[in-house]
């Protein structure tokens, strides 16, 4: 994901399949276990696109290059501390 453009687009396709799998629970169409794992790994992506749109704008409020922003790995992000 080079931009915020392609960041938010990522967002809305994950927030899309997150509503496809609640529905598709709903609906009997696959089990909760299935539906869970794959709601977290979700969630996970979705806290990576976040953290990373937040590294590019405090980079542009600093004056630096958001280009210069790298997506970090899911145990970082999933360490931090509320």
């Amino acid at each position: 994901m080079s931009d915020d453009t392609s960041i938010f687009s990522r967002i809305d396709e994950l927030v899309a399949e997150e509503h496809e799998l609640r529905t598709k629970h709903s609906a009997g169409q696959i089990d909760r276990e299935e539906e869970r794992a794959r709601l977290r790994a979700l969630e996970v992506e979705l806290d990576q696109c976040w953290d990373l749109l937040r590294q590019r704008r405090a980079k542009r409020e600093f004056g630096e290059n958001p280009d210069d922003a790298t997506a970090r790995s899911a145990d970082t992000v999933e360490g931090y501390l509320n």
